[in-house]
């Protein structure tokens, strides 16, 4: 019997529910995922392994094993760690079996399961309960078979779509759960979609992301492109959600992204021979809102403010890769640090779609002269202003920035997707946790950035002039009317109403007097 998406994502929930008043909802993802990465391998790895034991043996099935895209020991299979699951040491047995399969893949697996301890009491209880929990997970995902062979696939579907799809499915469920912690890992389905056809990657090209979370965001871009032809690149600050892009990426069969862990504004890792930043033909982002003390690592001497110490203050000087001489972003707000270093890491006739909060479009003082430069510089192709509530993390509403790199025209298309359309439809879902985006949203918000025309209280082409008029203030709503005429109220019809009301209620407290009396009171 075929293993489905749905089986899979049924196992994975059980994995959360193992964990449930344990620990954080936050942290579900960091045991369950990666105990279902092992299973994957391990599924993969003895399938291929029987396949090669029905042609070869002695030393040249041992030599074809070799061949095969990674290794896995015996003790470090799933099967392993579940016949064990009722040893006193499981949680020490999955951290040595783990850390044996980065050792054994140095290649490909460093860092992708050793950032969570399974052995950890602090984070999941004496050793009692502890075992339990992990016992209870391994039982949970044992059922599932992941070989290959065994996924049931669509049309045009192979295996590793279904695994993958199911994984960041999960990563979406995990958010909701985690709330407001999960906005720094998971970018929404509908607007990952709407980034990744506008920047329409191609084969060849160079693919980053400077602040990649799970790694959802530039699978879904490089994926459009329908190649494999496409270099991926990307760096996150957050030691468990590297992990979590890297086993998103290997899931899904790219086995060549690079995914670098550290600070991207004040240690950058991606640069080319001469020291300076890569750059890169297509840029996606879901930065961090309005980043606070974003320039903490670029304080050269340990400076800050109190008493007979000098307070620390950014300056562009600072930063040798020269991302803020056209200004710097004030330290509390770190979302035109983030577009700047974006900017700088862009090649010619490279295509960015970075998340911001609505902010960066009005915001003054060094805000405001960077965003004028960005305009005068024509980089600036489109602001797409979303619904709110759309975003794990937090409820306001954002937009997404499309900026271009050697541009021909020297328009702006303003898009406003957060109100209603001609119908009077909402342009969106509205859900009671989450609002979100149908397809035919989705649709909608890419047709009207191809078709760059006119749509009443939808979408405004406006031009230079038009900007420089509003002092380089990008505020949606300057550009794009949607303001709604209420209705004309019938006061006669008000008064005649208020006039009833009144009657009702008189009769209703004669009647309860009545009642009163009958009890006497």
């Amino acid at each position: 019997m075929s293993t489905t998406r749905k089986e899979i994502e049924n196992a994975l929930m059980r994995g959360a529910d193992s964990l449930r008043d344990t620990i954080d909802a936050a942290n579900y993802k960091d045991y369950v995922l990666p105990l279902m990465f092992v299973k994957y391998l391990s599924d993969t790895y003895m399938e291929k392994v029987q396949e090669l034991e029905k042609k070869y043996e002695g030393i040249r099935l041992e030599r074809q094993k070799s061949y095969l895209p990674f290794t896995l020991s015996q003790e470090c299979l799933f099967s392993a760690l579940y016949e064990q699951r009722y040893s006193n040491n499981i949680g020490e047995l999955i951290n040595m079996s783990m850390r044996r399969i980065e050792n054994d893949n140095n290649q490909q697996l460093s860092g992708v399961l050793s950032s969570t301890d399974f052995n950890s009491e602090n984070a999941l209880g004496t050793r009692e309960h502890k075992n339990a929990i992990l016992r209870e997970l391994l039982e949970d995902l044992n059922p599932l078979d992941l070989r290959p062979s065994q996924i049931e696939v669509k049309e045009d579907q192979i295996p590793a779509d279904v695994i993958g799809d199911a994984y960041e499915y999960m990563i979406g469920q995990f958010a909701s759960m985690a709330g407001k912690k999960a906005g720094s890992f998971y970018t929404p389905t509908a607007v990952s979609e709407i980034m990744a056809r506008i920047v329409a990657v191609r084969p060849g090209d160079r693919l980053y992301d400077p602040t990649c979370g799970s790694g959802s965001l530039l699978i879904k871009s490089a994926k459009q492109a329908r190649s494999r032809q496409i270099s991926i690149y990307g760096q996150e600050v957050n030691g468990s959600s590297v992990s979590m892009a890297k086993m998103n990426m290997y899931i899904h069969e790219i086995r060549d992204a690079k995914i670098a862990w550290g600070d991207t504004l004040a240690n950058p890792v991606f640069k080319d021979e001469d020291g300076n930043l890569l750059t890169f033909d297509a840029i996606v982002a879901n930065m961090p809102f309005s980043k606070d003390k974003w320039a903490a690592g670029f304080n050269p001497g340990g400076e800050s403010s109190g008493k007979g110490k000098k307070e620390f203050k950014m300056e562009a000087s600072l930063d040798k890769y020269h991302r803020f001489d056209w200004g710097v972003p004030p330290a509390s707000k770190g979302d035109w640090a983030f577009l700047l270093h974006m900017i700088a890491s862009l090649a010619v006739g490279g295509r960015i779609a970075a998340v911001a909060p609505h902010g960066v479009l009005f915001r003054g003082a060094a805000e405001g002269r960077i965003r004028q430069r960005v305009v005068e510089e024509n980089l600036l192709d489109a602001v797409i202003g979303l619904p709110e509530n759309l975003f794990y993390g937090t409820s306001i509403p954002a937009c997404i920035l499309i900026l271009k790199k050697g541009r021909k025209n020297t328009d702006v298309c303003f898009i406003d997707a957060s109100k209603k359309d001609e119908n009077g439809d909402l342009r969106y879902i509205k859900a009671p946790k989450q609002n979100e985006l149908s397809v035919k949203h989705v649709n909608d918000i890419v047709s009207a950035y191809e078709n760059r025309v006119d749509v009443d209280k939808f979408v405004h082409i406006a031009t230079l002039e038009e900007i420089r008029k509003n002092e380089y203030n990008l505020n949606i709503p300057r550009y794009v009317d949607t303001f709604e005429e209420e209705p004309l109220v019938d006061i006669e019809a008000v008064q005649q109403n208020i006039v009833r009301l009144k009657r009702e209620i008189a009769e209703a407290e004669k009647q309860m007097d009545a009642y009163l009396k009958e009890l006497g009171l």
